[in-house]
């Protein structure tokens, strides 16, 4: 018989008594393709392991995790007494057979072994958290010198003057340059040039041949940053010089080695600050985008992460819109964010969810301009236009504010799909600049239009049924059929991050809730006795751990060259942990499906 790991979780919890113990307990099952091994709703005397095959996790047909060798089900029928779910062989499948009255011991004598029985989803998305911090370190030194920050190359010639240098350094934003004399390459640093002129009072015309050092010790761009660790470690140097096909192109100094372990956020805004045009906002815009991965490889949590992008984002758009907006349009108008980033809850760089709302009429000419040029820079800076055109170039999206507000009436009158996805889309705007005042009435009136209009705020949560049971529901086998996945395979956003976020989205309309961040909209309600506090921290940690595997592929994406687009996730391929809180966070998802289907009758539809 195959001898049964220890070292698999949660078994790597107990002492070796306990270990030899469970052992000698532990029988082998064999099932059969479509055999019902737990059953939903009901108590099971066993726990299972899988040793060979796959069991899938359903809830009345709808598949919600693909189980392989390793995993452990289910806990939950074990110790608490009802199975969350109907676990089925999808074909033949060996487990491990644990006895139930072995696992109840082995719980009440090991608190460590018993947290996996008990836990919440916050403390195994702690525990994930921590095993990926410490995968992050490797991660981080095996970056390639070129994708890392590091200082671009000026060059002067050996004749500059003193106060050339220190003028090119200014301008540049760079506290060292290269120098080129007589065939040869040297280096000036800042510290250099004050000290001449400071302490050894050089004269300002003084050639910077005659200050530069011809030494310069160098690494390749395709070089890794551990590489660069160990020749700063054996030179001494604080700077090194960055070499691609034969030519200088840049330093790349320490602070550059801490930046890339704990990311530069706090020098982003800055530069944001100073860019005078659109050229300007190139480099902080990809270090926005690099910002994410070097706080993830430090091991951020991905809520702490969203919050930072955000804020970043805003800075980058209200910067855009203060350089593209004309007078007239700057002094009437409210940019505001939607989608994710109105909600703060933006990790990696997506398509654009803007609007402009106006208090008073502008120029149509510079209106339109405007439009097609703000759109179109954001475009240059990487972010692609919104497929739903949700965005200042659609005129739906950029008129005055009674124009709008009529628009929002003409929505809420419609009674569509299409109008209450726009509504729902609207309740997660947060103006970023410009005057707050009419992107403020027209919520007004959007919290006004849903009072007691129980029809109006069915449709708008209907929409969890028309969009998530896409990938998580009756329908999920010939939607994955559509769509191309397999039956292993996973839509997260429509399984998962769509419910939960218009779940709560849609209570948070329905209460007048004006925060429009998730986690906030979760912790009102649940303040205002809308929903348990207990469920309010699950739906909490549900959405971290979604969002955080979301960022994780997409991060992966990004590293092999892929351009964005649905997160698949393949159960084959997820760590056992990371199934496990997968299983967690849908069960979670499920139960606020059947609390809004039940809020607001959708069985209407």
């Amino acid at each position: 018989m195959q001898t049964f790991d220890v070292l698999n979780p949660p078994f790597d919890r107990l002492t070796a008594a306990e270990a030899d113990s469970l052992r000698r307990h532990v029988d082998v099952g064999y099932f059969r393709p479509g055999t019902v091994i737990v059953t939903q709703g009901k108590e099971a005397d066993l726990l299972h392991v899988v040793i060979k095959g796959a069991v899938e996790a359903r809830n009345q047909g709808a598949l919600l995790a693909v189980l392989r060798a390793g995993d452990t089900f289910d806990a939950r029928a074990v110790v608490h007494g009802e199975a969350g779910e109907n676990f089925v062989a999808a074909e033949e499948t060996l487990c491990f057979l644990i006895p139930r009255e072995v696992i109840v011991r082995l719980v009440h004598a090991n608190s460590a072994f018993a947290a996996f029985f008990y836990a919440e989803i916050s403390r195994k998305l702690d525990a994930l958290a921590s095993w990926q911090r410490r995968e992050s370190m490797d991660s981080v030194l095996r970056t390639r010198i070129r994708d890392a920050r590091h200082a671009p190359a000026v060059f002067l010639s050996g004749g500059s003057t003193l106060e050339e240098a220190a003028r090119r350094m200014l301008a540049a934003d760079v506290d060292a340059v290269f120098v080129e004399d007589a065939g040869r390459t040297g280096l000036l640093t800042g510290h250099k040039v004050t000290r001449a002129a400071v302490i050894e009072h050089r004269p300002f015309d003084t050639p910077v041949r005659d200050l530069a050092k011809f030494d310069v010790t160098a690494v390749e761009a395709d070089q890794f940053l551990l590489d660069a660790l160990l020749v700063m470690t054996r030179h001494g140097n604080r700077r090194i010089a960055v070499r691609q096909d034969g030519a200088y192109v840049g330093w790349l100094r320490d602070i550059d080695l801490l930046g890339a372990f704990a990311g530069n956020a706090q020098l982003v805004p800055s530069r944001i600050d100073r860019a005078a045009s659109i050229e300007d906002l190139r480099e902080p815009a990809r270090d926005i985008q690099a910002q994410g991965q070097q706080l993830h490889r430090q091991g951020v949590r991905v809520d702490a992460v969203a919050q930072v992008i955000s804020d970043l984002n805003r800075r980058l758009y209200a910067r855009l819109f203060a350089l593209l907006a004309p007078a007239a349009i700057r002094e009437a108008g409210c940019l505001f964010l939607m989608g994710s980033e109105g909600r703060g809850e933006q990790t990696y760089r997506t398509d654009q969810d803007n609007g402009l709302i106006l208090s008073r009429p502008v120029p149509q000419a510079e209106l339109a301009d405007f439009r097609d040029a703000f759109s179109a820079a954001l475009g240059e800076l990487g972010y692609p236009p919104c497929p739903g055109e949700i965005m200042v170039r659609n005129p739906l999206w950029s008129q005055e504010a009674d124009h709008f507000v009529n628009q929002l009436r003409l929505w809420a009158q419609a009674g569509d799909p299409d109008a209450a996805m726009n509504l729902a889309i609207f309740a997660d705007a947060t103006a970023v600049a410009g005057d707050p005042a009419p992107l403020q009435r027209a919520k007004t009136f959007l919290t006004e239009a849903v009072r007691g209009e129980t029809r109006l705020l069915a449709q708008i949560a209907n929409l969890i049924n028309i969009a998530g049971d896409a990938a998580n529901g009756g329908l999920v086998d010939a939607v994955f059929s559509r769509v191309g996945l397999r039956r292993n395979e996973l839509d997260l956003k429509r399984a998962g991050l769509f419910p939960l976020v218009h779940g709560v989205r849609v209570l948070a309309i329905e209460a007048g809730i004006a925060p429009t961040g998730t986690v906030e909209r979760i912790r009102a309600l649940t303040q205002g006795g809308i929903l348990e506090e207990g469920f309010g921290r699950d739906l909490a940690s549900a959405l971290l751990a979604l969002m955080g595997l979301r960022f994780d592929r997409q991060l992966a994406a990004a590293q092999r060259g892929q351009g964005l687009g649905p997160v698949i996730l393949d159960f084959d391929a997820m760590p056992t942990l990371e199934r496990d809180l997968l299983r967690d966070s849908l069960r979670i998802v499920r139960r606020l499906r059947e609390v809004i289907h039940v809020r607001y009758a959708l069985g209407q539809f």
